[in-house]
């Protein structure tokens, strides 16, 4: 039993030692509040919203050339058809290139977030390796990326003080 007793105590302050040090921090929260990022956001937004707008009109031309083919179509040779019906699908197909030259996840509006939204992450990362540094933190979670976290105790949600750190005062 006393050998028991021991082995329990020497596992219980051996894990002791070997305490770490938990945090974690919500990034969407942090973004939120940092004027930079909501700048960059707002540009991303207008101009994915011009590109959307023009995405429409293109496909809304691609539509009244459809209902004009088919309110012509009876007065067309065979030949007329094809070559309106190859037109109609080559503009079709312009506009989905253009959709996803711009869209796509190689496209101009992902290459814009990076250049906008990546020095901003950058920087938030780099203060959180600081203050895990500074703070005796072993490890820090990203509460918003959609990692599994079954409990966060709320006194060790850091983000406040990182973007404290930063020079950025939280709203509420």
């Amino acid at each position: 039993m006393k050998k028991l007793i021991v082995l329990a105590f020497a596992l219980v302050t051996g894990f002791a030692t070997y305490a770490q040090k938990f945090a974690f921090v919500d990034m969407e929260y942090m973004l939120n509040q940092m004027p930079t990022y909501t700048e960059a956001q707002k540009q991303l937004d207008k101009i994915a919203e011009g590109w959307q707008k023009e995405v429409e009109a293109k496909m809304k031309n691609v539509d009244d050339l459809y209902k004009q083919f088919q309110a012509e179509q009876v007065l067309m040779t065979e030949a007329m058809k094809q070559q309106k019906i190859k037109q109609i699908e080559d503009k079709e197909k312009e506009v989905k290139e253009f959709q996803k030259a711009k869209f796509g996840p190689n496209g101009e509006l992902f290459k814009k977030r990076q250049e906008l939204i990546k020095p901003i992450q950058e920087k938030i990362y780099n203060e959180i390796q600081k203050f895990a540094v500074a703070k005796g933190f072993d490890f820090i979670f990203d509460r918003s990326s959609g990692a599994s976290m079954l409990y966060a105790n709320e006194k060790m949600n850091k983000s406040a003080e990182l973007l404290q750190s930063m020079g950025i005062t939280p709203k509420q």
